[in-house]
């Protein structure tokens, strides 16, 4: 398994290749994409028959999270232990959203497909994680929450060019029918990066970093949210973003995740 983000030079042509393909027809963009940088696995990059997908290799090896599971913070458990039954950390330390859902455990496969995303300029891959987030969170979308994505700060969204929380949104409220609001939370203070930090250096790191925008108020009304990013850790990040959602006026909030770093497992990129 290869971790290796694509070079510079590279990654602006790819770029500007996908847009270009963009403006032609659906099937003829495809055409040539797949002419140019035929298909492969987007975790280790084995050549494909179809693009934006996983080989069966490294698809197996994506540990997909279900039931059963705690119902607030939706750790997997090794067994059912009751309906309803929490998990000793939603019991010892109840969070401010109502239900967290992800797609899968935080292992290799899924490191390098959130690094590819994150880092490597590959806002692409958000299409095929978004599709496995739809399907984890299928209890929320009843409701016809708002989907927003946890923001980056300014700078550093320059730096990386788009945030990729922001695409997960929008894929999937492009699978699910339902509005993205790419803008209405805000990071107002520039942190730390948050690997290498203990759990409560985190929090510590994130407290007061969210605001609502002005106009939150109104466009929330009381109404549901989905709040979307990539790695679930220690669930600081999130925490912090629904207290500043709260502040604003959302009414229920769910939180919805690519990855979710369980007891033991690998620590996050």
């Amino acid at each position: 398994m290869t971790d290796t983000i694509e070079s510079e030079d590279r990654v602006p042509l790819r770029r500007r290749l996908r847009s270009a393909a963009a403006r032609l027809p659906r099937a003829v963009g495809r055409f040539v994409l797949d002419s140019l940088y035929p298909p492969v696995c987007l975790a280790c990059e084995a050549p494909l028959a179809d693009a934006d997908t996983l080989c069966a290799r490294c698809f197996t090896q994506l540990r997909p999270i279900t039931a059963p599971l705690c119902p607030r913070l939706g750790i997997p458990f090794a067994v059912s232990i009751g309906p309803g039954a929490l998990s000793a950390e939603a019991i010892a330390d109840p969070p401010p959203f109502e239900r967290a859902r992800s797609a899968v455990v935080y292992n290799e496969v899924a490191r390098t497909l959130v690094s590819r995303l994150k880092y490597g300029d590959r806002p692409e891959l958000a299409r095929f994680l978004a599709r496995l987030m739809a399907q984890a969170g299928a209890e929320f979308w009843a409701a016809k929450p708002l989907i927003v994505p946890v923001p980056l700060h300014p700078a550093r969204q320059f730096a990386r060019r788009y945030n990729q929380s922001a695409e997960l949104a929008a894929a999937v409220a492009r699978l699910t029918g339902l509005r993205a609001d790419t803008a209405l939370l805000r990071r107002t203070r520039r942190t730390r990066q948050q690997v290498g930090l203990t759990r409560e250096a985190r929090a510590r790191n994130v407290a007061g970093a969210f605001t609502a925008h002005p106009e939150a108020v109104k466009r929330l009304a009381g109404r549901n949210v989905v709040l979307v990013d990539d790695v679930y850790t220690t669930g600081a990040t999130l925490k912090a973003a629904t207290r500043a959602l709260k502040r604003a006026g959302a009414g229920h909030i769910d939180v919805l995740t690519f990855a979710r770093v369980v007891t033991g497992g690998e620590l996050p990129i």
